[in-house]
């Protein structure tokens, strides 16, 4: 009885497949907003201040970073708690795929969290004459705690690091 729950437990993993396939949709649903975006700024580029030039670069890079830790949390999650992947000799493989484990993800999704709220954060400074003063207070205080908590996790993986390691 005891080897069928472990069994049936450790099988559930496959469980978690369709949630990273999911994600592979939402790439799908950043492609579309990517190109929206672009149609929407082509036309009117030569017309665009330079704020405005910028402000909507950033919100490429905004999705671009994104993206990026979609595919990033799809593929190591799906290799950390699901299967290994079996690409083929032909097929490049990321440099990354294979080496980081959940408290390497978990400091990088931070540190990516961290450099998108930077990004708005540089968006909405951009646009602060027209933002409430406590609003932009919150943004501040929002992106630190994100700070802190990405240099917190980062600290707390080092010390775990430190520990097996002796």
């Amino acid at each position: 009885m005891e080897r069928f729950i472990e069994s049936l437990m450790y099988s559930s993993r496959w469980l978690l497949a369709p949630i990273y396939l999911g994600l592979s949709l939402t790439l799908v649903a950043l492609l579309i907003k990517f190109v929206q975006e672009i149609i929407h700024i082509a036309p009117t580029i030569f017309e665009m201040t330079d704020t405005n030039l910028i402000l909507a670069v950033l919100t490429l890079i905004d999705v671009a970073l994104v993206g990026g830790l979609i595919v990033m949390v799809m593929l190591s999650g799906y290799e950390n708690f699901v299967s290994r992947l079996d690409l083929d000799e032909s097929n490049e493989k990321l440099g990354w795929l294979g080496k980081m484990d959940s408290g390497s993800l978990k400091t990088k999704v931070s540190a990516s969290i961290v450099a998108i709220s930077a990004i708005h954060l540089l968006k909405v400074f951009m646009n602060a004459k027209d933002i409430a003063d406590n609003k932009l207070m919150w943004y501040c205080l929002i992106h630190l705690t994100f700070v802190v908590s990405a240099f917190g996790m980062g600290y707390l993986d080092k010390m775990s690091g430190k520990k097996s390691s002796q």
